[in-house]
């Protein structure tokens, strides 16, 4: 399967059926074979798109450091080169945060989303982080 270069770095995906785009995102320290059990089901009625994050599975591993923002920067870079525009996205641990950072920087990509098993703390360091991310959900 491919492999497409985003913000630098070289991702491996997969891409199988047809119909609305469904992104899964993987776990930690995991890679895309997490769904390997849903991709088959899924992919009778949705397009569905699994990756490899950076650091992780065939895909590119440059040194650190990573984030969750990285992470979704990424994910967003694939979705754009894509053009898949909005998709659903299901992320489980690791990638629930992913998922959930994805929503909120790039709320234009995202159809819907499950974040499973994670932690959907957002830590905002700044007043600018915050006054941005009040603009973004309260108005």
């Amino acid at each position: 399967m491919p492999f497409l270069n985003v913000n630098g770095v070289d991702l491996y995906y997969e891409v199988n059926g047809k119909g609305q785009t469904v992104v899964f995102i993987h776990g930690l320290g995991s890679s895309c074979q997490d769904w390997e059990k849903q991709e088959p089901v899924f992919s009778k009625q949705y397009q569905v798109v699994t990756l490899d994050l950076r650091g992780h599975g065939k895909s590119q591993k440059p040194s650190g450091p990573y984030s969750i923002a990285l992470f979704a920067r990424d994910v967003a870079g694939l979705i754009r080169s894509l053009n898949l525009a909005p998709v659903h996205v299901v992320g489980i641990s690791l990638g629930g945060m992913i998922a959930l950072q994805l929503a909120a920087d790039h709320p234009e990509l995202v159809r819907s989303f499950v974040a499973a098993n994670n932690n959907s703390e957002m830590i905002v360091r700044t007043w600018k982080d915050r006054w941005e991310i009040f603009m973004r959900t309260n108005v």
